[in-house]
């Protein structure tokens, strides 16, 4: 008698864990992709990395990407710094678990010695961090693929509007090549390139297999000054990108930015986090 009510209790769990995971799937469909919808948290840099959490929350995500700087509040001291040392790293862990909320990716940010890259790659590996997007100075690029690859960390070489570095699509492709690492590829930021002048969907196609995340975002023009607005009604092509990344089988980390408003922005995300996955439900 005993070991049936064990096995129906476990029978019950694992219906009550996978009606969990279906619900899941259902109120963030682009999880059946393989995506991972996540805040950068400089989308509320005005506010302390645990408040940027909570906002993240209130706009329908439960995945973040940390910045290095943002003060952190929630009753530890200091601010999110890859050199923190190991009390403080569990510190966070244990409040993010306790918000059910996972630390997925980091960025945009570099070392600027050997030394440094080492202690970023220590710090991602401590922290379950699975993406660290950056632009990095390309002397460092095969440390970079020696650490991706010992690691098993992912690496996003960012680009910035023109005329940074790593504006074209081109000179990510061949800086990935020096890296020589299958975990070194490109963090594709969509509202850069139209800043630049560029076509997100055609850039993207540049990028296959080569795709590790993207930060997202929508503009109301076509320049290089212009704000942040609701996805899917401005003038990236939000539904065109989607697509292309559907056909390209991609599967990673989508990081949501929204650089306007910034003090009342939560709104604006969870808005643009709604039409996103409208289309991702339309495909």
């Amino acid at each position: 008698m005993m070991k049936k009510k064990l096995r129906l209790t476990a029978l019950m769990g694992v219906a009550v864990f996978a009606m969990g995971i279906s619900i899941l799937n259902a109120q963030q469909p682009e999880r059946k992709l393989g995506w991972h919808l996540s805040a950068q948290t400089y989308t509320f840099n005005r506010f302390t990395f645990f408040e940027a959490v909570d906002k993240t929350l209130s706009a329908g995500m439960n995945s973040v990407e940390a910045f290095n700087g943002q003060e952190l509040g929630g009753g530890i001291e200091g601010k999110m710094d890859y050199k923190m040392d190991a009390a403080k790293r569990k510190a966070i862990l244990k409040a993010l678990k306790k918000k059910k909320v996972k630390l997925c990716a980091f960025g945009v940010v570099k070392g600027k010695t050997e030394e440094e890259w080492r202690q970023l790659f220590e710090f991602a590996d401590a922290m379950g961090i699975k993406v660290i997007n950056s632009e990095p100075n390309e002397e460092f690029l095969p440390l970079i693929g020696q650490l991706a690859t010992q690691y098993k960390i992912k690496v996003g070489l960012h680009n910035h509007p023109k005329p940074t570095h790593y504006w074209s699509p081109q000179v990510v492709l061949d800086a990935i090549s020096k890296a020589n690492s299958a975990y070194v590829g490109a963090c594709a930021d969509i509202g850069h390139w139209v800043r630049s002048g560029l076509d997100p969907v055609e850039c993207l196609k540049q990028y296959e297999g080569h795709l590790t995340s993207l930060h997202f975002k929508d503009l109301a023009e076509k320049a290089r000054k212009t704000h942040d607005v609701h996805w899917g009604t401005g003038v990236c092509n939000v539904e065109g990108v989607i697509a292309e990344l559907k056909r390209q089988g991609f599967k990673g980390n989508i990081s949501a930015e929204y650089e306007h408003n910034w003090e009342n922005n939560v709104g604006d995300v969870a808005q643009s986090v709604k039409n996103f996955r409208t289309i991702v439900d339309s495909l």
